[in-house]
């Protein structure tokens, strides 16, 4: 099929998408990630520190416990969108669709991630619009009530110390922590509006989103505020029929996937830094401050926080990896398990999934055009 006819299958919109995640846009992430890892060695790399670095047993072990919470992560992720399309999909459509979602997010600004194009894959595997809606907004609900619920609990059991390793007290706050606070008063007043918009007031949040637009910089966003206030209203429609089940696991299977994303790197930092402790309260600790480190992340500008990541793992951790190299080090890992390998695995399903699109769209319009042809018998 040619260029312009493929052009002609989809949308304006869609075509809008679908340029978002095509497999050229991997390249900007990826010079932006490799950028900031050469210039961070550059810099701060020591080859006497590099050369301490132990490869053990508790190395290998922690990248091996790393790779399969990568697996329990996804699947965690494949099992919501199982329960939240009322199994509609198949367990191995959700696991390839969750590539695909993530594959979108590595390549979109991390405080944009993959909405946009979650609605355009659920749309192309002929969810219904309600279905889709629900997805794809109360996912958004189950994410940032993750994050508003755990974080109190964490810092009431530790303190402000898992904001950053010299932050004893709310007194020592200092501007990464503001923009933690900051960070988390944003997450939680989105997530507020829309959960409010789909349990509660789906009206009249719409009427305020579309009011926002009045607003003379805001205006460009009116026909954005519409559609969304409408597939609130459509989704809060769907949510009133499922039971307890359904809400509870979805957000068991949010809290799994969140949980690993940290623990991963957790017990990366555990196999290389023989000096840490094992035991529960120092690894809860350090899960505690990767928590609130991805706050930050979520709002980070670049393409999957691509380069931003790399900056923060160092300041955030600086009481659990001593030395700039190993930071280096396990940063770099961290990044090719979580990131690097989504952006790999989706230049690899993706042109496949979009010719099985076209493939279904072609076979339906012959089907139609045979059935409207007149019989010559």
């Amino acid at each position: 099929m040619s260029k312009k006819n493929k052009e002609q299958e989809f949308t304006e919109q869609q075509k809008e998408v679908l340029s978002s995640i095509k497999v050229s846009r991997i390249i900007l992430p990826i010079l932006i990630g490799l950028g900031v890892v050469v210039f961070l060695v550059v810099r701060q790399f020591d080859p006497q520190e590099f050369s301490q670095i132990k490869w053990t047993t508790r190395t290998f072990l922690g990248i091996g416990i790393a790779v399969l919470l990568l697996i329990i992560r996804h699947l965690a992720y494949a099992t919501r969108l199982f329960i939240l399309s009322n199994k509609e999909f198949s367990f191995r459509k959700c696991i390839e669709l969750i590539f695909i979602w993530e594959f979108s997010s590595a390549v979109s600004p991390t405080s944009l991630g993959g909405s946009a194009v979650a609605f355009f894959i659920l749309a192309q595997e002929k969810l219904s619009t309600a279905k889709t809606a629900t997805i794809v907004l109360y996912t958004i609900v189950l994410d940032t009530a993750f994050f508003i619920l755990t974080l109190p609990i964490l810092i009431a059991i530790l303190g402000f110390n898992i904001i950053r390793p010299d932050i004893n007290s709310f007194s020592d706050i200092d501007g990464w922590g503001y923009t933690f606070l900051f960070a988390y008063a944003l997450m939680a007043i989105y997530g507020t509006i829309f959960y409010l918009g789909l349990f509660r007031f789906p009206r009249r949040i719409k009427q305020f989103l579309v009011g926002c637009t009045k607003i003379k910089f805001l205006k460009r966003y009116r026909q954005n505020a519409i559609e969304l206030g409408n597939d609130m209203m459509v989704a809060s429609k769907e949510l009133k029929k499922q039971n307890w089940k359904f809400h509870v696991g979805g957000f068991l299977a949010t809290a799994t996937a969140w949980s690993c994303r940290f623990l991963i790197l957790g017990v990366l930092i555990a196999g290389f830094i023989s000096a840490l402790p094992l035991d529960f309260f120092t690894q809860f600790a350090l899960y505690a401050r990767l928590e609130t480190m991805f706050v930050i992340i979520a709002f980070s500008p670049t393409p999957g926080g691509a380069g931003f990541v790399e900056i923060l793992f160092g300041g955030f951790l600086t009481d659990y990896v001593k030395d700039d190299t190993s930071a280096i080090v396990i940063s770099t890992i961290w990044r090719l398990l979580t990131y690097y390998s989504y952006l790999i695995a989706g230049a690899i399903i993706i042109p496949n999934w979009i010719h099985n699109i076209l493939r279904a769209r072609k076979k339906k319009r012959l089907e139609r055009s045979d059935s409207n042809t007149p019989s010559t018998n």
